[in-house]
């Protein structure tokens, strides 16, 4: 509703711009929010703080925060008097909607945004409360609500009002240590539906400038009083920034805006402020919205390894990177990062290989620039483990496969081969390794002690060569596995420094043995005497090879009783001993694998989550998807032949959808970016229609001969898609 009186309002805004420029100037920099500190990227130090979503290594709590950042709360001013109640608001809305006489309404709105104060006055519960702690805000939301509700409902002089109002209110705030009275109306006026409109994007933009500009311990309040706003709320103010920054890259209308050379800090102060609600929707479990929400799809479309190359080269200095806040960055934009980032590296090896040949005076050869991999299907694990521990130089080259007696050539779907008969036969129960948990449908690392564990450094590697490689990989592992996969994200230079050690809780726990959590859980809820009635102590059993051994949870637990007073610390040590302690000398083993092919700084900017659609893909098959993508060699979408193909495919079991797509792609997993990622291609095959369907799984190609009827094309398929195994030429 403000688009007719955009330009005035950019004209009247142009002195509030002169006024804050000049205030600016007076106070100096020292809290521009440009000033962004970013981690010492060659010592592998954490991001920052705000950042909550890679590893959430911080909580945000006053508990944590260092003496200095705890100090004196300055006083409140008195507020003026307002009794203005919900009921009476919406009786004043109604009578003007009735009469058209906006005076009342036009009133409450200019005095109640006129300044921080009163601000306060009409949404601070109490007046006479402090309400300086960070357990409650004391602001009013259902008043604020409707409020904004109401808003953009009235005409366009109390809209105006509103944002003049604003206007004073940051003028008067701008210097000067802030009151909890401050941060309540900040936390207040983010909520304002108003900055919605790219009309009102001057004020908004010196609104999250001097929110970015807070103090550390002010962030802190702001974080903790943002957690507890609505669902709806919140997602609509990370939306707000979301859309605000996007448009500030790619102004529809770039007149509408000042030139980006007089506001380079609009998208860090925006950036800075989502991190605050990044960090919120992180202290909550479950979170309020999904991780994904705080994606900003633009970003895909910037120079991303631009912005990748800064963060590494600058480490801790001021310049601006979306790298610092990896939330906002899509997981296919880190694909793009981690892939190019990968083919830089593999150039970089094949580049000084040849360097190193040449200036031996050697002739080159073109299998030096590839880690060539030649295996017998008959012996494929101990093949595999041969060869990527003969060739731990060349991990970091292009994967090439070559299976004993077969005439195949790898232009990738070997490759695919490969990865998917090792990763079946080394989970497989009775290789022993790993242990599958039919309750939750997932695989967990033996605790069997053993004296050689290079069998899961391999599985690492493997997992590492199919990110490195862009290979998606049929592997079900608990989310906890990534979590500690990434702990921490780039390997210690010291050695003898634990790696893959996380925290676990038993939430942790349900996700792998959920029965067992379900008696950890009874455990800690049961109203009896649990020293008595359990008769447990700090001690736990585990069967190895048919022989029971004892564990102590602590030191002399055996000896220490499980009791009402201990039991929380009881369950925590379990849960650290099954997830952490037990089989760390696996998980070790596995951790350097995998780090082994993938270390990249790329992986500070992955959530756990994140590396295991990276590794894994996407397990949802979406049909219609892939039909409206597919493109085809030979024969139109609209042919008799492709028009049978889709409607058996479409009839098809999930188990025959993910053996078609197996069978044409080497994978039945669905990349990061979905089925239109495969460019799967469906070409005319002249041969006859007695043949069955071939593939090259090296380009997604399906060879379809022209059948003549839906059940002669069904037929061949399904023989085609369930003898899918080994490669041969012509």
């Amino acid at each position: 509703g403000l688009e007719e009186g955009a330009k005035n309002q950019l004209s009247t805004f142009s002195n509030f711009i002169t006024t804050i420029n000049q205030k600016k100037e007076g106070i100096g920099n020292r809290n521009s929010p440009t000033q962004l500190v970013i981690p010492n990227i060659k010592n592998g130090r954490d991001l920052p703080s705000l950042c909550l979503d890679v590893r959430q290594k911080q909580r945000m709590s006053m508990d944590t925060l260092p003496q200095e950042l705890k100090a004196t709360i300055p006083p409140e001013p008195s507020l003026p008097i307002r009794t203005k109640t919900v009921k009476d608001f919406q009786d004043d809305m109604e009578k003007s909607k009735a009469s058209g006489d906006w005076k009342a309404v036009h009133n409450f709105y200019s005095t109640t945004f006129d300044s921080f104060l009163e601000i306060n006055a009409a949404f601070k519960k109490d007046t006479n409360c402090p309400f300086n702690t960070i357990e409650d805000s004391g602001i009013d939301a259902k008043f604020v609500n409707v409020v904004y509700d109401a808003l953009l409902n009235t005409p366009q002089d109390v809209q105006k009002s509103v944002l003049k109002g604003i206007i004073n209110g940051l003028l008067q705030e701008w210097t000067g240590p802030r009151t909890k009275d401050d941060l309540r109306a900040y936390c207040i006026l983010l909520q304002n539906p108003q900055f919605s409109n790219t009309s009102t994007y001057v004020i908004y933009a010196h609104l999250l400038r001097q929110i970015a500009a807070l103090t550390e311990a002010d962030h802190h309040f702001l974080v903790h009083w943002s957690k507890k706003i609505s669902q709806k709320r919140f997602k609509q103010v990370v939306e707000r920034l979301l859309q605000f920054i996007s448009l500030r890259l790619f102004p529809a209308k770039p007149e509408e805006f000042p030139p980006m050379v007089k506001c380079t800090w609009w998208i860090p102060s925006a950036t800075k402020v989502l991190a605050l609600f990044n960090a919120a929707n992180s202290l909550i479990s479950p979170p309020i919205i999904s991780y994904t929400d705080f994606y900003n799809s633009t970003l895909d479309h910037i120079d991303l390894m631009e912005e990748y190359h800064n963060w590494q080269c600058y480490g801790n200095s001021h310049r601006f990177s979306f790298c610092q806040y990896p939330f906002i960055i899509s997981i296919a934009a880190k694909k793009v990062i981690i892939q190019r980032d990968s083919e830089q590296q593999m150039i970089s090896i094949a580049r000084q290989s040849l360097v190193d040949k040449v200036s031996r005076r050697q002739k080159p050869d073109m299998n030096m620039l590839f880690l060539n991999v030649k295996v017998r299907r008959t012996h494929l694990v101990s093949d595999s483990l041969d060869e990527l521990a003969r060739k731990k130089a060349d991990l970091k080259k292009k994967l090439k496969v070559t299976f004993v007696g077969e005439a195949g050539l790898d232009m990738g779907g070997l490759t695919k081969e490969w990865f998917l008969l090792l990763i079946r036969q080394i989970f497989h129960p009775d290789y022993g390794m790993f242990t599958y948990h039919k309750d939750s449908q997932c695989h967990w690392f033996s605790s069997f002690k053993c004296d050689n564990y290079s069998e899961f450094r391999l599985v690492g590697a493997l997992m590492g060569l199919a990110v490195y490689n862009s290979i998606t990989l049929d592997i079900r592992f608990p989310p906890c596995c990534y979590k500690k996969l990434l702990s921490p994200p780039i390997v210690p230079c010291d050695h003898n420094m634990l790696v893959g050690i996380c925290g676990v809780t038993l939430d942790d726990l349900f996700q792998i043995m959920p029965e067992l959590a379900h008696g950890l859980s009874e455990l800690l809820s049961y109203e009896g005497n649990v020293e008595e009635d359990f008769y447990s102590t700090f001690q736990v059993f585990q069967e190895e090879f048919g022989v029971i051994k004892s564990y102590n949870l602590k030191p002399n637990g055996d000896k220490i009783p499980v009791t009402n007073r201990n039991r929380k610390e009881y369950v925590q040590l379990y849960v650290d001993f099954l997830l952490n302690r037990s089989i760390y000398k696996q998980f070790a083993a596995f951790y350097y694998g995998f780090h082994s092919v993938c270390a990249s700084y790329a992986l500070l900017l992955l959530r756990p989550e994140e590396v295991e659609i990276l590794v894994c893909g996407s397990p949802e098959l979406d049909m219609s998807a892939l039909q409206r993508s597919t493109q085809y060699e030979g024969y139109q979408k609209t042919d008799l032949t492709i028009r049978y193909f889709w409607d058996v495919v479409l009839g098809f079991s999930l188990d025959l959808q993910k053996k078609l797509l197996h069978f044409a792609t080497g994978s039945d997993r669905v990349p990061v970016g979905g089925m239109a990622d495969l460019n799967f291609k469906i070409s005319r095959s002249e041969t006859s229609t007695n043949w069955l369907p071939v593939a090259h799984t090296c380009f997604n190609q399906l060879c379809l001969p022209p059948y003549k009827n839906k059940k002669e094309l069904r037929q061949k398929l399904i023989i085609g898609i369930s003898n899918a195994e080994g490669f041969g030429l012509e």
